[in-house]
């Protein structure tokens, strides 16, 4: 449980913070050192190629990087990074230092995976990365209270200093963490990690947890060849193209109905909120039910409220939130756990930084489409029917999962 904490806790400074913190502040920003619109759509750009460049960099290299010293220095430039953000005046500084912090983002999660299903119960790996995951819902949450409570009474900059004091005790914490998985397990070290396999049983099967892992070529001829490793890249695929149109275009899309704009931040509020429990819950949910099952409920669920909110925006717009809320935050987690249950920690490690890859593809290749489908049509609501195939989509591959876990079981039961 310490562990899991440990790393919520990252996630929420490298992600809740580093990634998303600028968007809260930076409408307070603007004025005082000069940021423009060419400036945010740099930004913008770099922040996502920066990030997946660091999951490309784990994927490639991740079998020869330390994992506990990568999640160390990542958080360590973090904190520098979001306390010099309290000082900086030129934009470019600032532009280059945001790019930074997506790029620590990207290997910080990667590395967090590695250690919490190496080090980890099997038998809950999905409950502890989904929990751990859940760490950027906190951070939502956590910079909508900076901007209520400290940001009037102390300006901006205050927000920097605070989340950077913050991610610095984090690093604190994180250390301590680590040296105390190092005396629990002298073998592997995750400090100074050495290679060592054993296997476990889970549920009457056999999984490998070799550290080794793979070279560039051999993970690319696994996710085209191996089943699990195919469908988790898919799902990912799609669950970027979903959901990064729908959380960029949402609030342009209730402008265009002409609807309150306070509706956006009952839907934004209602996702954050519904992340932060769901995180834990979809987890259990997974390792106790099967990850299919986890799968298809938050697909599921985020089909139906779309459905719903195409039916009644103004009705349905906090439905969608949570829908929202329960599918994209556990995901993360629910399909690394699933993926934890065939490879190595190590190769889950590459293996979460291909699906990083997909969904910043999926993402990037969605806001392509939905950009020119309201550039040529002048309306969004085709683009929202859109996120509604590829979420039914994804539902009908989490339905194929869980059926293929259900038939897996029988047999298994049938023998004891």
């Amino acid at each position: 449980m310490r562990m899991t904490a440990t790393f919520a806790l990252n996630q929420l400074i490298t992600h809740g913070f580093g990634v998303y913190l600028f968007a809260a502040l930076v409408a307070l920003m603007q004025n005082s050192v000069g940021i423009t619109h060419w400036h945010l759509a740099l930004i913008g750009a770099l922040s996502q190629l920066s990030y997946l460049a660091g999951a490309m960099l784990m994927g490639a290299f991740g079998d020869r990087l330390d994992s506990g010293r990568s999640m160390l220095v990542t958080g360590s430039v973090i904190s520098v990074s979001l306390l010099s953000m309290a000082w900086l005046e030129n934009p470019v500084l600032i532009v280059a230092v945001l790019t930074l912090m997506s790029a620590c983002a990207a290997i910080s999660w990667s590395s967090l995976a590695e250690l919490t299903t190496r080090y980890g119960d099997p038998q809950y790996h999905s409950t502890n990365l989904s929990t751990a995951a859940s760490g950027t819902a906190w951070g939502f949450s956590l910079n909508g209270l900076l901007l209520l409570m400290l940001v009037p009474q102390f300006g901006w900059r205050s927000g920097w200093i605070v989340t950077g004091l913050l991610a610095l005790l984090t690093v604190v914490l994180t250390f301590f963490m680590l040296r105390a998985l190092n005396r629990q397990h002298r073998k592997p070290n995750p400090l100074n990690e050495e290679s060592e396999t054993h296997s476990v049983v889970l549920g009457g099967e056999h999984f490998s947890t070799n550290l080794s892992g793979l070279s560039a070529r051999q993970l690319l001829r696994t996710v085209f060849r191996e089943r699990t490793a195919f469908l988790a890249s898919v799902i990912c695929l799609g669950f970027g193209f979903s959901s990064v149109i729908f959380s960029t275009w949402l609030n342009t899309y209730l402008a265009e109905l002409e609807l309150p704009a306070t509706l956006g931040g009952y839907s934004w509020t209602a996702a954050g909120l519904t992340g932060m429990a769901a995180g834990f819950l979809m987890g259990k949910l997974a390792d106790r039910k099967g990850h299919g099952s986890a799968m298809l409920i938050g697909f599921a669920a985020f089909t139906l409220s779309l459905l719903a909110f195409q039916y009644a925006p103004q009705k349905f717009v906090t439905l969608v939130g949570f829908g929202y809320g329960l599918m994209y935050f556990p995901m993360w987690g629910i399909v690394l756990g699933w993926v934890s249950r065939k490879y190595s920690a190590r190769v889950t490690m590459q293996m979460n930084s291909v699906t990083i890859v997909c969904f910043g593809v999926g993402g990037a290749l969605g806001n392509l489409i939905a950009g020119s489908i309201q550039q040529v049509q002048g309306s969004l609501v085709d683009v929202y029917r859109m996120i509604t195939i590829i979420a039914l989509l994804l539902t009908m591959i989490a339905a194929y999962i869980w059926l293929t876990e259900r038939t897996l079981k029988k047999p298994a039961a049938e023998a004891v």
